[in-house]
């Protein structure tokens, strides 16, 4: 069953191309969007994409239903510290979080459960409710510190997914190359898609 509302948090990672393609197919696909961004996040995203944030959740709220040409319904923006946030419970958590870009420093908090801030929070609640957690890691090389945290939150449950596109789909564009990673996150979120021809279909009549 496709979910009805995820919960995406977007940290200070390179990548948040794969976060802004994401929500575009989530829009499309009518999923209430619960967004969490960390400053660090916002200043990678206007780097990255020229998207430039302003402050305070109501007005990003705004200039993200202004971006993606949606009503402002369509999403709910939380702050770093507000624990009224339905995500910051596990009596009302969304169908699956994604944390896309996920910087090491996330992982390592997520990891060890300390809920300081209100992105580990919601995902230690995605993790206790036996929801989806995927963790879309970007950092290179990877310490053995990084490996331990991604085996320890396997264990506990959450998908890592690295940024690690593959290229056997033969991509033409730097937009080929973040479908192939979004797909892979949308097929374990359960969400339907045309990104990606599924390996094995390709020559198919």
């Amino acid at each position: 069953m496709q979910p009805d509302n995820i919960a995406l948090a977007i940290t200070g990672a390179s990548g948040t191309a794969y976060a802004l393609r994401l929500m575009e197919i989530l829009f499309h696909e009518q999923i209430h969007i619960q967004l969490m961004i960390s400053a660090p996040g916002r200043m990678v995203l206007a780097e990255e994409s020229g998207l430039r944030l302003p402050a305070g959740t109501t007005r990003i709220r705004a200039a993200m239903a202004e971006y993606f040409g949606v009503g402002e319904d369509a999403l709910s923006v939380y702050g770093k510290q507000d624990w009224h946030a339905p995500v910051a419970s596990g009596s009302n958590p969304p169908d699956a979080m994604v944390v896309c870009p996920c910087t090491s420093g996330t992982l390592g908090e997520i990891a060890a459960g300390t809920s300081r801030a209100l992105i580990e929070r919601a995902a230690d609640v995605a993790l206790k409710e036996r929801r989806k957690l995927i963790l879309v890691v970007r950092e290179t090389p990877l310490s053995a510190i990084h490996l331990e945290n991604m085996l320890k939150l396997t264990r506990a449950g959450a998908v890592i997914m690295p940024a690690s596109p593959g290229f056997y789909h033969q991509p033409q564009s730097i937009a080929e190359v973040v479908d192939y990673l979004v797909a892979r996150i949308l097929d374990h979120l359960g969400v339907a898609h045309q990104l990606m021809t599924p390996w094995g279909q390709k020559n198919q009549p």
